[in-house]
């Protein structure tokens, strides 16, 4: 796309935006569909394109609600705020939250527990593991989402240097429920009662494969090294798919970088990367258990402390 004096009047960075902005629409619009065409499906299709939803939740994660995070997409800032409501009633979530506890990710960079026990990064697969090794690929998949601060605790949080922000994580908090419970009671009463709870459901398996993502883009990784925090991978089809998640370890080491940008910034500091050991891997991040190397790292689990 052409960067045009009419398009950087509309786009921040780039006008090639306007597929993510689409994309979180699209992924919206068809959940609403579901929920329309849902009497006349039968549960083998509901669960398909429930599973299918479930996937499009990780996807969107670390794709469009994370790059939208590092660089917004609009010059008006209504227009952003409309996009973070989108996002967020496209996941059940809201991402004025996400953006919160991932850019503390950021902060602490998969870093190890301090003598404390204690990691900057809230999302940090060492942050339950023990002896210096990260925690085991499952528990860190399906507990991370119960982990961690509740929403408005989050929004105190933001609130501290941020009120503009917190306001709009505790609307987004509240458009959410007031939208699903509505159509909760429609489905009540039109055949639809299961509809909500199995969105709810589905979401929080999305959740997990955004996890599953996020142990696999550190694993590996050197807490110690900036250009070596992330794991890379660099398969053109997943790139695509998901907006160059794959250069994990360039984006960490350049987290301001746009999405665009990525091949660029590889290219320019690949003769460091093999310098300092930076971790690739070959399969996607949600299948990194493929990689050889991920099946033989060590991991251990913390032991629970005592009551």
């Amino acid at each position: 796309m052409t960067s045009s004096a009419s398009t950087r009047r509309v786009f921040r960075v780039s006008a090639w935006d306007a597929v993510p902005a689409g994309l979180a629409i699209v992924q919206l619009g068809l959940a609403l569909t579901l929920f329309a065409v849902w009497p006349g499906l039968g549960w083998g299709a509901r669960l398909g394109w429930l599973a299918l939803y479930a996937f499009s939740v990780g996807w969107n994660l670390n794709s469009i609600a994370h790059n939208f995070i590092h660089n917004r997409f609009f010059v008006d800032e209504r227009a952003n705020r409309l996009t973070s409501l989108v996002i967020t009633l496209a996941l059940l979530s809201p991402q004025t939250m996400y953006r919160y506890v991932h850019l503390r990710h950021h902060q602490g960079n998969a870093d190890r527990p301090d003598a404390d026990g204690v990691t900057i990064d809230p999302l940090s697969i060492y942050q339950h593991g023990s002896d210096g090794k990260p925690e085991p690929m499952l528990s860190y998949v399906f507990l991370e989402f119960f982990r961690g601060d509740a929403p408005f605790e989050i929004a105190r949080k933001i609130g501290v240097k941020r009120p503009g922000e917190a306001r709009q994580a505790r609307f987004e908090f509240w458009t959410v429920i007031a939208v699903y419970g509505v159509l909760l009671a429609l489905g009540a009463v039109t055949g639809r009662w299961a509809f909500v709870p199995l969105m709810v459901v589905a979401s929080y398996l999305g959740q997990c494969v955004s996890n599953l993502n996020g142990y696999y883009e550190h694993l590996g990784g050197n807490p110690d090294k900036p250009i070596a925090w992330g794991v890379s991978t660099y398969g053109r089809l997943y790139n695509w798919v998901f907006l160059y998640n794959g250069y994990h370890a360039e984006h960490h080491y350049r987290p301001k970088v746009h999405w665009t940008k990525m091949i660029a910034l590889h290219r320019q500091i690949a003769d460091e990367q093999r310098r300092e050991g930076v971790a690739v891997i070959r399969p996607a991040h949600f299948l990194g258990f493929l990689e050889p190397a991920n099946r033989r790292a060590p991991t251990a689990r913390r032991p629970a402390r005592p009551a």
